[in-house]
């Protein structure tokens, strides 16, 4: 069983490899907070939460189907997003 950070570390380069995300465009996309008000969003919901409420609003400029696929995750998975969403904000902060 691969350790939390590994997880985490495995779901970033996805965000690279799968999905096409980049430095320069989280750098120009999520400059308003975007992926750390994510990331805290969907570490916030519990377990068993399936409230529509809580997925309502994705973050300012992501696309509403992208963000109800993470938010409908199971939990541990969630957090794992979370996490890797830290880190892409982490790599944006320290790259502008």
């Amino acid at each position: 069983m691969k350790a939390g950070h590994e997880l985490i570390a495995q779901e970033r380069k996805e965000h690279f490899a799968k999905n096409e995300y980049t430095l320069e465009s989280d750098k120009k996309h999520n400059s308003k907070g975007q992926l750390a008000k994510a990331a805290a969003s969907l570490a916030y919901l519990h377990v068993n939460d399936h409230s529509p409420t809580s997925r309502t609003y994705p973050p300012d400029g992501w696309e509403l189907k992208l963000w109800e696929k993470m938010c409908n995750k199971d939990y541990k998975d969630r957090l794992i997003i979370a996490g890797a969403l830290i880190a892409a904000e982490i790599d944006r902060i320290q790259n502008i």
